[in-house]
């Protein structure tokens, strides 16, 4: 367990006993993988982990959208305080429908946006995004469904614009929050499935999106967070290759915050000295290298201020307090 994620919920504990966005019946302990605890909501009231103004049109969204919380249930996400996908969701989802604040956002990481596109419904930012095939041949259930946010490589968001060339460009983003991850091996599931198997043919491809020659072996991307990356940097290549929402060029942008140290841990033996951080390995990897961007959430909304989103802003520097903390 990572030393970022311990400190985060002796924060994220203090934020609900005073916050006023928390209901008093949602102050007590959540029931959470087997026993109470004090950095997650009673079950009943997860909803109350989501900023105010969001939470009907978020619920709603995920729902129409069949789209999966993590570790939520009943429709609701996840009680626990430090969950990356409510976090994610807290602080992209009041830009679904404010384009000209999403561009201002982004535009220090774009400089040539001219205008933001709506992705689905009308709206700016989408969620848990799988393609509109499932070009990577993951597996299927046996109803036919692929679902968003489980069991299928989905990127946290999606967001897209038109450049100044008047090309349309399609940004997946991976959000992270307090994540750490062992030196586990995953190209064996736990339920026998060879997974090196299921994407065997996306690195037989001429135009493989890693480059094979600075790879050490295949077995060694089998690792998070590389895993991951792996996946959503094939998505993106297949989705440009289909030309998907028009795209012209689709890249991954990963998001992480700067103090969370436990991420940056290498944990594929034989990557380590591809790089200092993982996110710089895979940088390194990655054939076409402006496909990959990786910022610090820090850097990216430390000087965003809007006099639209003043509600929001308050919200996000008093619960997620590191993110004004400057380098």
């Amino acid at each position: 367990m990572g030393k970022f994620l311990e400190s985060e919920k002796i924060e994220q504990i203090a934020w609900k006993a005073t916050s006023p966005t928390i209901s008093e019946q949602a102050r007590g302990e959540g029931f959470f993988r087997g026993k109470f605890r004090p950095f997650c909501l009673p079950q009943q009231y997860a909803e109350e982990n989501l900023f105010p103004p969001i939470r009907e049109e978020a619920l709603e969204f995920f729902r129409e959208k069949r789209i999966s919380w993590h570790q939520g249930s009943a429709g609701k996400p996840s009680s626990h305080l430090c969950d990356s996908q409510v976090c994610g969701v807290n602080f992209l989802f009041p830009f679904a429908n404010r384009p000209d604040e999403l561009a201002r956002l982004l535009k220090p990481i774009f400089p040539n946006i001219q205008r933001m596109l709506p992705v689905e419904d009308k709206r700016y930012v989408s969620f848990e995004w799988i393609g509109e095939e499932n070009y990577l041949e993951e597996r299927v259930q046996r109803d036919g469904v692929r679902t968003r946010g489980a069991n299928f490589t989905s990127p946290d968001a999606i967001v897209m614009f038109e450049d100044v060339n008047c090309k349309r460009q399609v940004v997946l983003i991976e959000w992270k929050y307090t994540e750490s991850y062992s030196g586990n091996y995953l190209g064996i599931a736990d339920s026998g499935t060879d997974r090196r198997q299921i994407y065997q043919h996306l690195f037989d491809n001429p135009a493989c999106v890693v480059d094979l020659n600075k790879l050490p072996d295949l077995d060694s991307l089998y690792y998070e967070p590389f895993y991951q990356f792996m996946r959503q940097q094939f998505l993106a290549a297949k989705m440009e290759e289909a030309r998907e929402l028009g795209a012209d060029h689709v890249r991954l942008l990963h998001i992480a915050p700067r103090i969370n140290l436990d991420f940056t841990k290498i944990t594929s033996p034989k990557l380590i000295g591809l790089g200092k951080s993982a996110t710089e390995v895979w940088g390194n990897l990655v054939r076409v290298g402006e496909n990959f961007i990786s910022v610090k959430t820090e850097d990216l909304f430390l000087n965003f201020a809007s006099a639209e989103m003043e509600d929001w802003n308050a919200y996000i520097r008093t619960r997620y307090r590191w993110v004004a903390h400057k380098e």
